[in-house]
């Protein structure tokens, strides 16, 4: 016995030796990982050490038997470094995801020495140099993922390599050279995406036999050529997207038999040509038709109102239609049929013929009709209100006669109307004011008459009114300051009389503002020096006087000023010399006098006028005006001797008191705080200083940022000496728009306290040390990221202690309802958030929710990456896609409604663990995650539930907590049909968020009384 326990334990010792010799490499090769990243900030790697076995390493993976590394997942972990070539020793690595990281230099061509490797996904990094070569080895390559980054060079040539490839990704990056004929050797290939790269050429015939393909997205290229006639003969596929290249060719006439499973086709901004085949109708899973900017020509088929998924049929930029015949409307009498239609557009066609009283019956989920730019006339029916859930109308440049139908007050829901250049007369209907969402309001280059309504200016989200170019009298109203939105307002040429209003300073987001060509009188209003955003101010051809108001001091950001041909008398303020933005000021045909300045903008003569002011003398040579009198320098000469006797008698005291201020005033910019807006000014705000941010973010240090935004940058600080970590937004104030996105969200955030929305700790509106203008947020730091970082793993995390356990996904969107509750009902005023989407749910350390993001979701709809809401409609369809309710448009109307829609969204991401934009979605030909789920319903619960919820139960990894299936269906099924409410297609059938929080508690409720 003793005998065969010492073989026994000698056999043991000798398996563990090389065990241990075995898995050493792959020891190393995590620690020289490891060494090659030089930012950590959420500490993912901070368990990479020698006190557990690197299997149980933070995104390691291994085999169970031979404990060898299979997959390496480090997903939105905002690490920096480089990636060690040591990768190339993993030799079991199977799956590599570093999805969304700030990981830079080239990609190691030892990648290649991994023989079993299948997926491979790099996206969302700053990548460069080359594809490497030696990733040909892995001959077992099923998904390779390198979207957005910065790698150049040729794409890879030898395709043969990889047998099994399914999905081939390097979208967004700066590839360039043709497309290898070789990739028609991967018969197995499914996705194709190539966008956004610089590549040239014409798309191989080859393309055109993968016979598996279901998603082709080339666009954003230099590709030339036609575009051969097999590709519409693969029935494989789903979504082509060939947008904004150079290509050329005709639509098959029999396109729409060979394609019967096209969900999206998108070829704007090409050369196509040729008719649109009529078959087109037979794809009748067929929901985006977007073939904008091409040479289309001929009549738009009659047929299209078979296709009953149809959602978007944009046709606009083309030269379709004949606008001597009465006929080529025709086609909108088919389209009533189309019952999910959201979006028509035929802008900038050669169609002709009388607008169609049809057009009223089309479906009610019209959200967009654009029909500008064409040879149209009659007049707008009377019936138009019946499109009630109408959010633009785009009518411009056309032949429309008549008057506007008061009927058009009934769509409350409009965002956008353009009526512009037209011949309609008549008065502004006074039933605009019910259009209480209305942001853009066109009716310039029309006959209308009578008076500006008050009425007009019950509108409060109004941002742009153009009323120029038509025949309106009488004042301005005083109401017009009600409009404290408005951004862009025209009132030039016109007959409007008496002076501008006098409270004009309260228009604050004023960026534009013409009034030229009118009658008004009076004094120029000091009262616009408030209006410190605009830009191009217009009062040419008017009959203002007195003098330039010193107040226009604070327009420094001024690119444009007329104010021609008035009686406005006085000489040239100084202060226009040092408005650094400006790009024209017009001060002609004035009553002008005295010297005009010689410096910065006044030695430009291209860049002012001031002809026609027949007392100014001097300035500069090229304006030939007469020097300045005498006396004038006499008295300048004095006064300049005096300053030399004074220098000379007090210059050493001067010097001292000057160095001095200097010093005073570079310490008090240095820590200058709180901007003039009086935000954020109360004593609980901390104060810090541009330096205190500088030192915290460590000179805003690129590996410490976390974030970017169209307005500014996120990074990561640690405030000195509480050594508190922070999350500061800084702001690029160059950026149009930004100042107002700083001031919204200061605004907001001030006036909201709640445990489930983010903390602002303070604002900081200062100089940097160039003097340069600095704006920034600085928020509560969330460890645990946004939600969206934790609900959409890659396979390669499957098993990696991750997931979120079906509570927890149950609390975070409990918290979440809490939080748009606070805001819709609960707060000083009501309060839209307009952009509930998981990047914008951030959860702190104990895995609370809290939602962020107010100042930019107000003014920019951010998008994501993927590919089905970035590329698939080249309209100009605004927000971000899958999570903006229906009946939100271009011009981003927003309500609580909106919000509840987003939220049921969010619900439904959050339980089913599929991005509302996904192909899948598409292909399985539901139009949305709304439709996926409710179908779904109650049969197949347990299959479109998130299957890691149901994995973690099953393999013991939700704690100490442990439901019975009974229990999980109940309440899956009660979470789902909270979703579908939140998310009906109609906002009047969506619950109240207080309503979908009772029913979330109960849920919740149901599932901890089965726990055991």
């Amino acid at each position: 016995m003793t005998f065969r326990f010492i073989i026994s334990l000698i056999l043991l010792s000798l398996a563990t030796s090389r065990v241990f010799s075995s898995n050493e490499t792959d020891h190393q090769a995590l620690l020289s990982f490891k060494a090659s990243i030089t930012e950590d900030p959420f500490g993912a790697l901070s368990s990479w050490n020698y006190s557990i076995h690197f299997c149980h390493w933070n995104g390691v993976t291994c085999s169970r038997r031979r404990e060898k590394v299979t997959a390496l997942n480090l997903t939105r972990q905002h690490l920096g470094g480089t990636l060690s070539p040591h990768i190339g020793n993993l030799s079991f690595l199977r799956a590599i995801d570093l999805y969304q990281n700030n990981i830079r230099g080239s990609i190691p061509n030892d990648i290649g020495r991994l023989f079993r490797l299948q997926y491979l996904n790099l996206e969302a990094n700053y990548f460069e140099g080359r594809f490497p070569t030696n990733l040909s080895h892995c001959v077992d390559m099923k998904n390779i993922n390198m979207n957005h980054n910065k790698i150049h060079g040729k794409l890879p040539s030898d395709f043969a390599s990889w047998p099994k490839l399914d999905s081939f990704s390097l979208s967004t990056n700066q590839f360039t050279g043709s497309i290898p004929p070789s990739i028609g050797n991967v018969s197995s290939l499914r996705i194709l995406y190539l966008y956004d790269n610089i590549i040239s050429g014409g798309i191989p015939l080859e393309v055109s036999l993968l016979a598996k393909l279901e998603a082709l997205d080339l666009s954003g290229n230099y590709l030339v050529g036609i575009v051969h006639p097999l590709l519409y003969n693969l029935s494989s596929l789903a979504v082509i997207s060939l947008a904004l290249n150079q290509l050329e060719g005709t639509l098959p006439a029999d396109m729409g038999f060979t394609l019967p499973k096209l969900g999206g086709f998108v070829v704007g901004g090409n050369r196509f040509s040729g008719l649109i085949p009529p078959s087109i109708a037979n794809a009748s899973h067929l929901v985006y038709f977007d073939i904008p900017g091409n040479n289309f020509t001929g009549p738009i088929p009659n047929n299209l109102g078979s296709l009953s998924k149809l959602q978007v049929l944009s046709l606009g930029q083309n030269s379709l239609g004949d606008n001597m015949r009465p006929g080529d409307l025709s086609f909108l009498d088919s389209l009533v049929n189309c019952t999910r239609l959201r979006v028509l557009a035929f802008d900038d066609n050669n169609l002709g013929g009388k607008f169609p009283n049809s057009i009223v019956n089309l479906s009610t989920t019209m959200e967009k009709l654009g029909l500008y730019g064409n040879h149209i006339y009659g007049s707008i029916p009377r019936e138009i209100g019946k499109l009630k859930n109408m959010n633009l109308l785009a009518f411009a440049n056309n032949f429309l006669t008549g008057t506007i139908p008061e009927s058009i007050g009934e769509l409350s829901k409009l965002g956008g109307l353009d009526l512009g250049i037209n011949n309609i007369s008549g008065v502004i209907p006074t039933s605009f004011s019910n259009m209480t969402q209305l942001l853009y309001l066109g009716l310039d280059g029309n006959t209308l008459q009578g008076s500006i309504p008050t009425e007009l200016f019950n509108i409060s989200t109004l941002q742009t009114l153009a009323l120029g170019n038509n025949r309106l009298r009488g004042e301005i109203p005083e109401a017009i300051v009600s409009s404290s939105q408005c951004f862009s307002l025209d009132l030039s040429n016109n007959l409007l009389t008496g002076p501008l209003p006098s409270n004009i300073g309260l228009l604050k987001q004023l960026v534009q503002l013409s009034v030229s060509n009118n009658k008004l009188t009076g004094g120029v209003p000091a009262a616009l020096g408030e209006c410190v955003m605009l830009e191009e101010l217009y009062m040419a051809e008017n009959l203002f006087q007195g003098k330039i108001p010193p107040s226009f001091k604070a327009l420094k950001s001024l690119r444009i000023l007329d104010l021609s041909s008035n009686n406005i008398s006085g000489g040239i303020p100084i202060f226009f010399d040092k408005f650094h933005q400006i790009e024209y000021l017009n001060l002609s045909h004035n009553e002008l006098g005295g010297e005009v300045p010689r410096e910065r903008l006044f030695s430009n003569n291209s860049a002012f006028s001031v002809v026609g002011n027949l007392e100014l003398c001097g300035g500069i040579q090229a304006l030939h005006l007469p020097a300045c009198p005498v006396k004038v320098t006499r008295n300048k000469k004095k006064k300049f001797g005096m300053r030399i006797i004074l220098i000379v008698v007090l210059g050493p005291i001067g010097t001292l008191l000057g160095c001095l201020s200097l010093i005073f005033i570079r310490r008090r910019n240095s820590k200058k705080l709180i901007d003039p807006v009086p935000v954020l000014k109360d004593d609980q705000y901390l104060r810090l200083s541009y330096q205190d941010l500088l030192l915290a973010t460590n000179e805003f240090s690129p590996n410490n940022l976390v974030g970017k935004g169209r307005y500014g940058s996120v990074y990561r600080g640690v405030l000195a000496p509480s050594e508190h970590i922070v999350a500061v937004k800084v702001l690029n104030v160059e950026v149009r728009g930004a100042n107002k996105s700083f001031l919204a969200e200061c605004e907001t955030l001030r006036n909201i306290r709640h445990r489930n929305l983010i903390k602002i700790i303070t604002a900081c509106s200062s100089t940097d040390f160039k003097g340069n203008d600095f704006k920034a947020l600085v928020f509560e730091f969330m460890t645990n990221g946004s939600l969206d970082t934790w609900l959409h793993p890659s396979p390669s995390e499957q098993g990696n202690g991750r997931n979120l356990t079906l509570l927890e996904r149950l609390n975070i969107s409990i918290d979440v309802a809490m939080g748009v509750d606070y805001l819709h009902h609960h707060s000083h005023a009501s309060i839209i958030h307009s952009d509930i989407k998981p990047s914008n749910i951030l959860l702190d350390k104990d895995f609370v929710a809290h939602i962020g993001d107010f100042g930019l979701a107000r003014f920019s709809l951010a998008t994501t990456g993927d590919i089905n809401q970035a590329h698939l409609s080249s309209t100009g369809i605004r927000g971000t896609v899958g999570y903006v309710p229906p009946e939100y448009g271009m011009c981003g109307e927003i309500s609580a409604e909106g919000d509840v829609y987003s939220y049921g969204i969010l619900l439904l991401e959050i339980f089913s663990g599929k991005r509302p934009t996904e192909s899948s979605i598409l292909i399985d030909n539901d139009n949305n995650l709304h439709d996926f789920v409710r179908k779904a319903l109650p049969e197949r619960l347990m299959d479109i539930a998130d299957p890691r919820i149901i994995l973690d139960q099953e393999h013991g990894m939700t704690g100490n907590l442990s439901y019975n299936r009974a229990s999980m269906e109940l309440c899956l099924a009660s979470i789902f049909e909270v979703g579908i409410l939140c998310s009906e297609e109609t906002p009047r059938k969506r619950i109240d968020i207080s309503v979908a929080i009772k029913q979330l508690h109960a849920a919740r409720e149901t599932l901890l009384q089965s726990r055991h």
